[in-house]
């Protein structure tokens, strides 16, 4: 018997996902995004140079990195603006998932930072800030080629994001926090159209079998066309 999710979603149904790009005029890129109630804020800023550790390279290239904050009125109790370890968690692998999908070497010695504030946090907010991190991104770097500054694109693969949960023994994609906040194994997912960036599985309490990864990844690889086309038809409108 299936569970009864919230909105009346079947397992495998994705929130309604809302992308609006430009909402803030300085960064060059910037994509407020929204998987149901869960809305993060993606700011692409680029500055010259690399990080130091990088610079003695004899193949200099640029470097993509990122920070992540859940605003203190984000979620019911209040949040504060100090820094924890699991926001650091999640930034860096917003940042490893992004530097997958461009190539560091055309983007020149530059660095781009994307900034992700979550506003609403309702589940996903990794997932969402990835999707979203990575429109910001091809932003800014579309507005570099603009100006001249470097020259082929450095998108080597859009990527897209997406959470699953087990949940009294089913599968479910995309968890609000509601379903999240009571899984039995939680799933964050960042994948291209056909090929894995990065699967974070983690069991809350068993150990779980192979066939639920099986069953998590063919429900995430599911909707990955439709996530790549609200990213498509938010850049082309």
């Amino acid at each position: 018997m299936s569970i009864s999710r919230t909105h009346g979603r079947s397992p495998g149904q994705m929130r309604p996902v809302d992308i609006r790009l430009g909402v803030q005029k300085d960064p060059y890129g910037s994509v407020q995004i929204s998987y149901g109630d869960t809305v993060v804020l993606c700011a692409a800023s680029v500055t010259e140079g690399v990080p130091p550790w990088m610079q003695s390279s004899e193949n200099p290239h640029g470097w993509i990195t990122s920070e992540y904050a859940m605003l203190p009125g984000s979620s019911s109790q209040r949040i504060s603006r100090q820094a924890k370890g699991r926001s650091k968690e999640i930034q860096r692998l917003i940042g490893r998932s992004l530097r997958a999908a461009f190539d560091l070497s055309a983007l020149g010695p530059r660095t781009i930072t994307v900034d992700c504030d979550v506003l609403q946090a309702d589940g996903g907010t990794r997932t969402a800030s990835i999707t979203g991190g990575f429109l910001a991104v091809q932003l800014a770097v579309q507005k570099l080629q603009d100006k001249g500054i470097i020259g082929t694109s450095p998108v080597r693969s859009p990527i897209c994001a997406v959470s699953c949960a087990l949940i009294d023994g089913e599968v479910l994609l995309d968890p609000d926090y509601s379903e999240d906040s009571r899984a039995d194994v939680d799933t964050n997912l960042v994948l291209t159209k056909d090929r894995i960036v990065e699967i974070q599985a983690t069991a809350e309490n068993q150990p779980f079998e192979r066939r639920i990864l099986d069953s998590m990844l063919e429900l995430a690889f599911g909707v990955t066309p439709y996530l790549f086309q609200c990213m498509y038809s938010a850049v082309s409108s």
